[in-house]
C-alpha cells in the first residue's frame, strides 16, 4: 500500500506528510507536487529541504502552462467561483498520474487540511472516490499552523517566506484567483511589482475576451459589481478604502474545490 501526499509546498502538507511517514514509514510514502510555474522561488527551497528531511520519494508534475495561459486557452478569467487553473494545472495532472500508477485499492491519498478547516474535507472525499482520502491534521493531537512552523524550524528548516510576509498560503507566488480583496491589498503593499504584473495580465484578458470581467467582485446594497485589480490599486493609492473589504482574504484550495 502506497500513501500519497498532495505536497503543495505549504506547512499543512508538510505536517501531514510527517505524520503519515511516522505511521507508515518513508519507504511507503510518495510526495506529489504539481507545479503551476508561477510559484515563489522560495517554495522550491522549502520543498528541497523538507523532502530531504522527510526522506520519502518525491515526484514533481507540471502541465507546462501558467494560470494565465490556461485562462486564455479556456477563454475564461478565473475567479473565486470558477478557477480552471486549479483543475487543469493541479487536479488533472495529479489525477492522470494517480490512475496511470495505482488502482484505488493500492493507495491512500492525503491532504494537509487541518482541524480548523474540517468543513473542507467533504468535496475531496466525494470527488476522489473510489480512492480513499484522509486528513491527518484533522486528527489528534490538534496543533495550530504556528505550532507546525515551530516544529519545522526546530529541525533547522526555515518556514516558507510567504508565511513570514503575511500570506495565508505558499502557492502561486502569493497570487490566487480565489483570493479576496484583503489578500490583493496585501499583495500590493508587499510586492507592488508582482501585483502590477497580475494587474496587467488581468487587463490583457479583458482585452482578449472583449468583456468586462475581473477576478474580484464587490457587493453593494445586495448587488455585485466587477472590481478590477487596477481599480483596487487606484483606490488604495488615494486611500479611498471605505468600500474595500480587508477581511475578504479568500483562500487557495486547488485540491479542495473541484471545478
Amino acid at each position: 500500500m502506497k500513501h500519497i501526499i498532495f505536497y503543495s509546498g505549504g506547512i499543512g502538507s508538510y505536517a501531514a506528510a510527517k505524520r503519515v511517514i511516522e505511521k507508515h514509514g518513508k519507504e511507503n510514502v510518495i510526495l506529489l507536487f504539481t507545479d503551476t510555474l508561477i510559484e515563489d522561488e522560495d517554495l522550491y527551497r522549502f520543498i528541497d529541504e523538507s523532502v530531504k528531511q522527510l526522506g520519502a520519494e518525491y515526484i514533481r508534475l507540471e502541465d507546462g502552462r501558467t494560470p494565465w495561459e490556461v485562462f486564455k486557452d479556456v477563454r475564461y478569467l478565473g475567479n473565486s467561483r470558477l478557477a480552471q487553473c486549479s483543475h487543469l494545472l493541479k487536479q488533472k495532472p495529479a489525477d492522470k498520474w494517480l490512475k496511470d500508477n495505482f488502482k484505488p485499492n493500492e493507495c491512500v491519498l492525503y491532504l494537509g487540511i487541518d482541524w480548523t478547516e474540517s468543513h473542507r474535507t467533504k468535496a475531496p472525499v466525494k470527488n476522489y472516490a473510489p480512492y480513499k482520502v484522509e486528513f491527518p491534521m484533522c486528527e489528534e493531537p490538534y496543533i495550530t499552523k504556528e505550532e507546525m512552523i515551530a516544529e519545522l524550524e526546530s529541525l533547522g528548516i526555515k518556514q516558507p517566506r510567504l508565511y513570514e510576509r503575511g500570506y495565508s498560503h505558499n502557492n502561486c507566488g502569493g497570487f490566487c484567483v480565489r483570493a479576496g480583496q484583503g489578500h490583493f491589498a496585501h499583495l500590493l503593499k508587499d510586492n507592488p511589482e508582482l501585483y502590477k504584473y497580475h494587474e496587467q495580465k488581468e487587463q490583457e484578458m479583458r482585452d482578449f475576451l472583449g468583456k468586462d470581467v475581473s477576478i474580484l467582485r464587490r457587493t453593494r446594497k445586495g448587488e455585485r459589481f466587477n472590481l478590477t485589480l487596477k481599480q483596487l490599486r487606484e483606490e488604495l493609492e488615494v486611500k479611498q478604502t471605505e468600500n474595500i473589504d480587508f477581511d475578504d482574504i479568500g483562500g487557495c484550495g486547488c485540491f479542495v474545490s473541484f471545478d
